[in-house]
């Protein structure tokens, strides 16, 4: 069973990705400039040309793209070729502002593909897997890209969508699913409905997951992995830059290998705009160095992470990115100290509580206040309010140890917390803190 989906560019060598990736970018920017007018305007009021890009080194020059730049092209203003050449669109959720929406041509639905194929061939697939995509499918990337990539290995394929997590138990079980994909949360779901309906971790056939589209924690992975009986495969992406499988991770779990020959990434400061050298962290930004529908050119993701280009053992050559640390733009800021929720998610499972939490932000006479509600596992539940108190105050000051503020804790009864089956809403935020 082969161990990669193309063995020849996965495992390149520096030089070799070099030579494509300075290949590439030449002939990306020289089209944007040709076919996308607000980015040729960005490309002007910078005084640059397409004839002063040779190599990605000279990507520094480029202006940058955000998700208002995405909100004020709405929906045609970046868009890199005749429409009629386009075969589809996909699209954010839009919580907030306008839908940011990608047109694809034929052949960048193909890349798109290639790399989930490439992710599922990392976690183990073959065309001898039950692969059960729940992921939505719709304008949401997840469920069309791992739906596609799963075609491209061969797998039997479970376009189950999300939801329904009966009928996706039922499926799972009658046909012997090996991989499933889906977000974490939903994943963890699955385990604690599975073992609520009396199966154990080795009554299942999956052996791998991949899971992305929201943050998740070490600690969770170790969770799932527990729960299903299977190895948790990290996979990251976003719509702006195609949707899954921009990059992913392979059996060493040390990081997301981003597919360069066709996404070139760097990290900058999120404040000043500098690129950091590597090892160094900041904010993630990527070019598209192919696609032709909807080709961004240094586009700020506001994830916060770390490249690094050590060696892997796996054999691929591509960087790798961590798990992304927070967001420049949703890091809660609460009396003045930065809390990422991962944060909060971390010392809950290493103080063996469930991944089920929300929490909770407020303003009240002019200071913040910081809850956070956690479900207890049916075990730990008890009616005794002394105890419930005693593990409260205990969380209270483990938390206070890794955020530097204490929150308030609020331990509720089995199942309280509502369940999502996309992405889980964990935050709310009911400051006045944005007009």
């Amino acid at each position: 069973m082969s161990k990669y989906y193309q063995q020849d560019i996965e495992t390149a060598s520096r030089e070799e990705i070099l030579a494509i990736q300075n290949e590439k970018i030449a002939k990306q920017v020289k089209r944007v400039y040709e076919n996308v007018p607000y980015y040729r305007d960005l490309m002007d009021k910078k005084g640059v040309k397409p004839e002063d890009i040779h190599s990605v080194e000279d990507i520094q020059k480029l202006p940058f793209l955000t998700k208002s730049d995405l909100r004020e092209a709405y929906p045609y203003g970046l868009l890199g070729c005749d429409l009629k050449d386009c075969v589809r669109i996909q699209s954010t959720s839009g919580t907030t502002g306008k839908r940011v929406v990608a047109f694809y041509t034929q052949s960048d639905v193909d890349l798109w593909e290639e790399c989930c194929a490439r992710a599922i061939v990392a976690a183990g697939g073959s065309n001898e897997d039950v692969c059960q995509v729940c992921y939505g499918y719709g304008l949401f990337t997840g469920g069309p890209g791992l739906n596609g990539g799963s075609h491209k290995v061969g797998c039997l394929t479970l376009p189950m969508s999300s939801g329904n997590t009966e009928r996706q138990i039922q499926f799972m079980m009658d046909l012997g699913s090996t991989i499933i994909c889906c977000t974490p949360s939903y994943a963890a779901y699955i385990g604690e409905t599975l073992a609520a309906m009396g199966y154990k971790p080795e009554d299942n056939k999956l052996k791998a997951g991949i899971f992305g589209a929201e943050p998740w924690t070490e600690e969770m992975r170790q969770s799932i992995q527990k729960s299903l009986g299977i190895k948790a495969y990290d996979i990251y992406g976003l719509t702006e830059i195609s949707g899954p499988g921009v990059a992913f991770e392979c059996e060493a779990q040390t990081g997301m290998h981003i597919n360069e020959d066709h996404f070139y990434a760097e990290v900058i400061n999120p404040e000043t705009g500098e690129v950091l050298p590597e090892g160094e962290k900041g904010e993630l930004v990527f070019t598209c160095l192919d696609k032709v529908g909807f080709p961004m050119l240094r586009y700020r993701t506001r994830d916060i992470c770390v490249l690094t280009r050590e060696k892997c053992s796996c054999g691929r050559t591509h960087v790798k990115m961590t798990k992304p640390m927070g967001r420049s733009d949703d890091m809660l800021i609460i009396r003045g100290v930065n809390v990422f929720p991962s944060q909060i998610e971390t010392v809950l499972l290493n103080e063996g509580y469930t991944p089920n939490y929300q929490i909770l932000v407020d303003r009240v006479n002019n200071s913040d206040t910081l809850d956070i509600n956690v479900e207890l596992a049916p075990e730990q539940f008890t009616d005794k309010i002394r105890d419930i108190q005693a593990r409260e105050k205990a969380l209270e000051g483990a938390m206070r140890s890794m955020l530097g503020i204490g929150p308030k804790i609020h331990l509720l009864a089995p199942g309280s917390v509502v369940r999502s089956e996309g992405k889980a809403v964990r935050v709310i935020d009911k400051r006045k803190l944005h007009d």
